[in-house]
């Protein structure tokens, strides 16, 4: 996973030698977020509906995006299968870990996927029943590479996902205007 930030970083580094910056590296700071307190791995557990992202280079789905996370205890994280259709309507799937470290605390968990840098994956807030807000932010000195997801139990847009996590992101500096819905219809499979 280290060896892999810093591929990451010297990639950031190369760009900034040949003055081409990658499309998701843009001018700024990450938002200082807080996390949830107490943040309960077991109850986090199960099927989880992307309702509204920002947009998301690792991503390569557009729509009927879902991720199923299946807590184990032994591993004191999660195993997550992350599908969706791409533009040309294709069924993709990912698979990877989420996990807590040591030097956070358990709401701020380490994204650890095949195609994915480590980036964080911070839960702001969830009621582990409707929503979760969650911000994945790195900053590369005054550049940073940002990404925030509402997660719902339901594959509902502009519900009460939406409109918690709206107020979530806004009360902690994120730019809720940056968010795209993500289209879920009748269409979708969901086979995460």
């Amino acid at each position: 996973m280290l060896s892999s930030l810093f591929i990451g970083f010297g990639l950031v580094a190369s760009a900034f030698a040949s003055q081409a910056l990658p499309d998701f590296l843009v001018p700024g700071n990450c938002a200082n977020v807080k996390v949830q307190d107490k943040f309960d791995l077991r109850r986090y557990h199960g099927r989880w509906y992307q309702t509204e992202i920002m947009e998301n280079a690792y991503q390569p789905y557009t729509k009927c995006i879902n991720s199923f996370y299946d807590y184990s205890d032994a591993d004191y994280g999660f195993r997550v299968a992350t599908a969706g259709f791409s533009p040309k309507d294709e069924h993709l799937k990912l698979e990877g870990k989420i996990y807590p470290t040591k030097e956070f605390a358990a709401s701020h968990m380490l994204i650890d996927f095949p195609t994915v840098m480590g980036y964080p994956y911070q839960v702001i807030e969830t009621d582990y029943e409707t929503y979760s807000c969650v911000y994945s932010c790195l900053d590369w000195n005054t550049y940073k590479t940002e990404f925030g997801f509402v997660f719902s139990r339901t594959p509902q847009n502009g519900g009460p996902a939406t409109q918690k996590c709206a107020e979530v992101f806004r009360r902690n500096g994120v730019d809720f205007s940056k968010f795209l819905t993500v289209p879920h219809s009748a269409e979708c499979s969901y086979r995460a």
